[in-house]
């Protein structure tokens, strides 16, 4: 086991990737909606779009770059969100019932709330309700790469209560992918599938630590649950559960868990190639012929009204509540006013939301472009509103006192474990 001085926190290291790579996204963003726009637009769609092969399954014919990214880059992407769950519920900040209540009641609320103003506004209008979870998730990566353009404004009890909603709120979103956008099953790949989770679970019970053979059955989990109609990317969540690891309370990670490794490992990737590639694949949007007609259609006002008022409302909503019924305390060095902001950061739905998107609306290139406008409009507004009451919010009194502690606590401990102030006895 490593020692507090040998290594990095893990928590430290995953805000800074976070943040850094949040960043990088806005920016992949931000191009592919240049590039979409201009001359090149037409070259931009053909490349995403344009047959490489080989065909791996019937039902997705000759594979595309885009689905190289959103069928294969992304089952990574939920191998490290995988691997982030299993840390947190086992030895993070998730490991026990206290420490779970808030973000997991404020996760929840913050997918119903969404999901529900999404039915009230595009639910009537015939084919459109199956996009209800679009705006149910919030994407950690961009809200965190908001928040490090505060610097040190931003209280470290916000960061880490952004990081625990997010980590519960991808656990939500993938159940809803698992449940909801799964097409037609193929019992026999399905059986294939469940061999092979079954030989890693086999594995870890064996002792076996090699990262390789995890490796190379994830592989062959992925291929199989892309031939059952389960959505492929579920795999990498599924095979973050059999890889080993080896707990380490009160100091940063261990060398020979092999579970910490892979995440060490996987996550410069994720954050600076996969996330931004999807980004910039899948944010394109041909904006020529958007009229107010369009944005306030049932569908984008929809989304947008479920990222930027319904996390709010049910995010801060929750949280208040718990305060007032006693089941949590308040945020640490954070005022209400800032709580708000995050709140309003959550509304960030980018990387999930357009993943969903896509599921929700298979072979209707249409429906899949206005949610990708509402899906912009709602996550835009949630970021500059949520921004600037961060950078305009007056700091707690004690802000750099407990700001300076808690940072203190990540060097020397790896992790944060509460983030709310105790209750009164």
């Amino acid at each position: 086991m490593t020692s507090a001085s040998s290594d990095r926190s893990a928590l430290r290291a995953f805000l800074a990737s976070e943040s850094a790579g949040g960043m990088l996204l806005i920016a992949a963003a931000a191009v592919a909606l240049a590039i979409a726009n201009s001359a090149l637009g037409d070259a931009y769609f053909h490349a995403i779009h344009a047959a490489t092969g080989p065909v791996l399954s019937d039902k997705l014919g000759a594979m595309t770059l885009h689905l190289w990214i959103n069928d294969g880059l992304m089952a990574v992407f939920f191998l490290l969100v995988g691997l982030e769950i299993k840390r947190e519920f086992v030895d993070g900040r998730l490991a026990s019932w206290d420490r779970r209540a808030l973000p997991m009641i404020a996760a929840a609320a913050g997918m119903a709330v969404p999901a529900a103003l999404y039915i009230a506004f595009a639910g009537g209008t015939p084919g459109l309700a199956q996009g209800w979870a679009i705006p149910a998730a919030t994407d950690i990566a961009f809200a965190m790469g908001v928040l490090a353009l505060l610097g040190s404004r931003a209280p470290t009890s916000l960061k880490l209560f952004l990081v625990t909603v997010a980590i519960v709120d991808d656990m939500g979103a993938v159940a809803i992918i698992a449940l909801f956008y799964t097409a037609k099953i193929n019992l026999l790949a399905l059986g294939a599938a469940t061999a092979v989770l079954g030989a890693m679970f086999a594995c870890n019970r064996l002792g076996v630590k090699a990262l390789a053979v995890y490796l190379l059955l994830f592989l062959l989990l992925w291929y199989a649950m892309l031939l059952s109609g389960v959505h492929a990317t579920i795999a990498g969540v599924l095979a973050a559960m059999a890889i080993p690891f080896e707990r380490t309370p009160g100091t940063p990670d261990s060398r020979v868990s092999p579970l910490h490794r892979l995440e060490h490992a996987l996550h410069p990737w994720v954050a600076f190639a996969i996330v931004p590639l999807f980004g910039f694949a899948n944010a394109g949007v041909d904006l020529s012929g958007l009229t107010a007609e369009r944005i306030f259609a049932p569908l984008p006002l929809g989304v947008a009204a479920g990222l930027f008022l319904g996390k709010q409302i049910g995010i801060f909503g929750s949280v208040w509540l718990c305060v007032k019924l006693g089941v949590a305390g308040p945020l640490r060095g954070a005022t209400w006013l800032q709580v708000y902001g995050v709140a309003l950061l959550c509304g960030i739905g980018f990387t999930m939301s357009l993943f969903i998107g896509s599921l929700a609306f298979p072979g209707d290139p249409l429906l899949v472009e206005e949610a990708k406008i509402g899906i912009l409009t709602g996550s835009l507004a949630a970021a500059l509103v949520g921004y600037a009451i961060l950078r305009l919010a007056p700091l707690h009194p004690e802000h750099h006192r407990i700001d300076g502690q808690k940072d203190a606590e990540i060097e020397a401990d790896g992790d944060v474990r509460d983030i709310s102030e105790p209750l009164p006895a």
